[in-house]
């Protein structure tokens, strides 16, 4: 399996590490986007479900034991004091520590790729959502915005252990700048679920209690 950084197109890729239901994905210059169908059948089999249509919002479809723990960054008076959370504080600069703190469970803790994608869908997102900067933070780190703009799905942007870097620079771009919307990293490998929430946090769901003490 290979990538080119001149063409795009959709080839056929065989991840013999997960289902046989990822089976292709489409080259944006250095970076694979993983279409909306092959999202959904892969946290299908994951245990997880989508909360909204089109949508790359997902929880566990048994919530009986997850464990939930946030990394938060300014003071936020709106988390309800009730939250069954385990909660971490950062300091400033926050979004940069959010995400070498990500950095720090991904990829040393979690194996395999990590899937980038809006809780919405990315027509919204880069057009009337967040398209003043949105385009060009993905054009930064590679990832051609046109391949994305006429989606009206949440397909996810692949990024491999070896890209870490490329995935901290679109987070802290995130955290600085969504104003309402969401976005999420799920691990095709795991059960785990990232939220990149627009009030500069980084929210964790997780079923597997070893993992959740790792994140404190």
């Amino acid at each position: 399996m290979s990538r080119s950084t001149a063409t795009c197109g959709t080839q056929n890729a065989h991840f013999s590490h997960l289902s046989q239901s990822i089976v292709s994905a489409t080259i944006s210059r250095v970076a694979w986007i993983i279409d909306y169908q092959q999202v959904l059948d892969r946290t299908r089999e994951l245990g997880l479900r989508c909360v909204y249509y089109n949508s790359g919002a997902f929880a566990h479809e048994d919530a009986s034991d997850v464990r939930i723990v946030g990394w938060l960054g300014p003071p936020d008076p709106t988390i309800r004091v009730d939250l069954p959370a385990t909660l971490i504080s950062l300091p400033e600069p926050y979004a940069e520590n959010l995400a070498d703190k990500l950095l720090t469970i991904w990829p040393a803790r979690i194996d395999g790729p990590a899937w980038l994608l809006p809780k919405s869908h990315w027509s919204f997102e880069l057009d009337h959502g967040n398209r003043s900067w949105l385009p060009t933070a993905l054009d930064q780190i590679g990832i051609d915005p046109g391949h994305l703009l006429e989606r009206p799905n949440a397909a996810a942007v692949q990024f491999e252990p070896d890209e870490s870097d490329k995935l901290r620079r679109i987070v802290i771009e995130l955290l600085n700048h969504l104003e309402t919307s969401d976005f999420a990293i799920l691990f095709p490998r795991q059960q785990h679920l990232l939220t990149i929430h627009h009030h500069k946090q980084l929210w964790w769901q997780t079923k597997n209690a070893d993992f959740a003490k790792i994140l404190v």
